[in-house]
């Protein structure tokens, strides 16, 4: 069975606020799900349902339900939060998609868009455009109705009406002839969408048989949003800096409000030879836990094999032939305040002590300008 989350583990987790629930406040990302729900239903004659769903769900429906090879490497504890043997913290919007579906069988509606947004759970690695609770939507149209690639354009054109885009063949265990969206942003593509054809098996699983056919499509809308709105740091989605607070409860463009410069501390560590970036960044969540965003990256500046450090290296760091050596950077700007550099090295020391996986630590103090830990 894989690792499963603590109880307080758990309830830090569920205790995030979902930006895109009304019930918790107003925030601008409800104005991006609005507009993507009216820009579809203004160009098609079709019921809405709107289904935000559980935050944990069932390990069927965040995969099985959908497609998912059961070797699939997305199941592992590295990329998923398991709270137990059957249920996990939904890692993708569409885990919401399956229970919506069997809710169309049990009454069925002739043609409905299905609406599933809402905050989703992942082992990622921090910067500044990603997060461990982004919030994504699906849309999904079904009917009894063919459904072509052509519907699908109509969907993307629909959603994206001022922007240059494209879509990219990908494949989706949920989706046939599935594709990748991106927009063109300040003379660049970026992806802010996958969609496809409904897959069939899906529809049947859910008690949607032949004659059922649809429309899938999953949106990052963090991503969107920043694209909307000129947002440079995801982690301004949530501030509650009432500069920055006051202008997420619109879509007009943002205005930077400060400008507090980076405080930057490197470690040399040793971690397991198969450690990512996500891995680095989930210890670093919780070592931090409340603190955790003031942490603007950590980024892996070099990576060393144990097979190619000098002996004195091994020795130094404690590391085993199973390991590697990292040098991280770790940058730290909360957005409302500067850090001393004995509030930094405090932060960077806890990060070192959780990220560390070798015998010997050498710390480098609570006090000075030394920017390296473990070095």
């Amino acid at each position: 069975m894989p690792e499963t989350l603590t109880p307080a583990q758990l309830a830090r987790d569920l205790a995030v606020r979902d930006l895109t629930d009304p019930a918790a406040g107003p925030h601008a990302i409800q104005l991006v799900v609005d507009q993507a729900v009216e820009a579809l239903t203004a160009r098609w004659s079709c019921a809405v349902r709107r289904w935000p769903g559980d935050r944990v769900v069932t390990i069927a429906d965040n995969y099985d339900n959908l497609g998912y090879d059961p070797a699939d490497v997305t199941r592992d504890a590295r990329y998923t939060r398991y709270v137990d043997q059957d249920h996990v913290l939904r890692s993708h919007s569409s885990a919401m998609i399956p229970a919506a579906l069997r809710a169309l069988a049990a009454d069925p509606v002739d043609d409905v868009l299905l609406v599933c947004p809402g905050v989703v759970y992942r082992r990622d690695s921090i910067d500044r455009l990603h997060s461990g609770t982004p919030h994504q939507l699906d849309l999904w149209r079904i009917g009894r109705r063919a459904t072509t690639g052509a519907d699908l354009e109509e969907m993307v054109a629909a959603l994206v009406p001022d922007r240059r885009w494209r879509l990219e063949p990908r494949r989706h265990p949920y989706t046939v002839d599935g594709a990748q969206l991106d927009v063109e942003h300040d003379g660049r593509w970026v992806e802010v969408a996958e969609c496809g054809l409904a897959h069939p098996a899906v529809l049947a699983r859910a008690g949607l048989g032949a004659g059922w056919s649809g429309l899938a499509l999953g949106m990052g809308l963090d991503r969107m949003l920043m694209l909307r709105k000129g947002i440079p740091d995801i982690r301004l989605l949530r501030s509650t800096e009432p500069a920055v607070a006051a202008q997420l409860t619109d879509l007009a463009p943002y205005r930077p409000v400060s400008a507090l410069p980076p405080v930057r501390r490197d470690l040399s560590i040793a971690v397991a030879a198969d450690d990512r970036a996500e891995d680095l960044g989930d210890r670093v969540r919780d070592a931090l836990g409340d603190e955790a965003d003031v942490v603007e990256s950590v980024e892996i500046r070099q990576e060393t094999p144990y097979a190619r450090l000098p002996a004195q290296a091994r020795a130094r760091l404690g590391a085993t032939p199973d390991q590697k050596n990292l040098l991280v950077r770790l940058v730290l700007r909360p957005l409302d305040r500067t850090l001393s550099d004995q509030e930094a090295n405090v932060l960077r020391d806890r990060a070192y002590a959780a990220l560390h996986r070798g015998s010997v630590h050498q710390w480098a103090g609570l006090t000075g300008g030394r920017g390296t830990a473990g070095a």
